[in-house]
């Protein structure tokens, strides 16, 4: 079905693989139009309760392939035709997603991991912000996740110098979730994977919408749509599950619904 991409799905958790790995995982258009159809799919398959996004080889994905970039190229036409709509479709999901940053995460690919939820990252892998080298300033929301990760002074000392991070350094300064080493690397990520489906999927999602509004709306407004949100958590199976199991003092069985 896929020719740029991977797509996968089981017990619940959906797997997106960049599959060009000669290409370290280079963003194409035909890669671009792949990926948005995977994320609808994702956002449709009730039965998806995660997502991990990952690189086949040895990268997580080096950003845009510079090879089809001729001279004269329109670069806002490129991010407004085919990166926007993916990282639209992306902060949309209501439903977990982790960046499984298995090799070097660069430019466009480094934005791409900003935009999940968790990240986790290989001990040997690399994040560079590359766009300062070839004269951009970073794009695909890389300059919206970036600060709120790491704030506003690391944020812009990444994208002015574009030097590479290390794992340890990533950790250190809050740009992951969690190192894994090569041995325990498919552990690591079915694990992290496997308990997020496991969880309330519903309240979730709300969660991540309470978040993305806090940096938006005043106090008043936030309660307000916080009272909404906890209105309808409320109202899903999940909460009636974790109150019976708490009451019958046994471990919650979460379905997402």
């Amino acid at each position: 079905m896929y020719e740029t991409i991977k797509y996968e799905v089981n017990d619940s958790v959906a797997t997106l693989t960049l599959n060009r790995p000669d290409k370290l995982n280079a963003f194409t258009e035909a890669m671009h139009r792949e990926m948005l159809h995977a994320l609808k799919t994702v956002d449709r398959d009730e039965s998806v309760r995660c997502l991990v996004i990952t690189g086949e080889g040895r990268a997580f994905s080096s950003g845009e392939d510079l090879g089809g970039v001729g001279e004269g190229l329109d670069h806002g036409e490129v991010l407004r035709t085919r990166y926007t709509p993916v990282m639209i479709q992306l902060s949309k999901l209501q439903k977990p997603v982790i960046a499984a940053i298995n090799g070097v995460a660069a430019g466009s690919g480094l934005s791409l991991a900003l935009a999940c939820d968790f990240r986790i990252m290989h001990e040997k892998a690399k994040l560079v912000q590359a766009f300062i080298h070839v004269g951009l300033i970073p794009d695909s929301g890389n300059l919206y996740y970036l600060p709120k990760i790491v704030g506003h002074a690391k944020a812009l000392e990444l994208a002015v110098f574009g030097e590479k991070v290390s794992a340890e350094e990533a950790n250190r300064i809050g740009l992951v979730t969690k190192i894994s080493t090569d041995e325990e690397w498919h552990e690591s990520v079915s694990d992290f994977s496997r308990r997020l489906a496991s969880m309330p999927t519903k309240a979730i999602g709300l969660i991540k919408s309470q978040l993305n509004a806090s940096y938006e709306m005043s106090l008043d407004e936030f309660l307000q749509k916080e009272a909404y949100g906890q209105r309808m958590a409320g109202l899903t199976h999940d909460h009636r599950e974790g109150v019976q199991a708490f009451i019958e003092k046994r471990p919650s069985v979460f379905t997402g619904q």
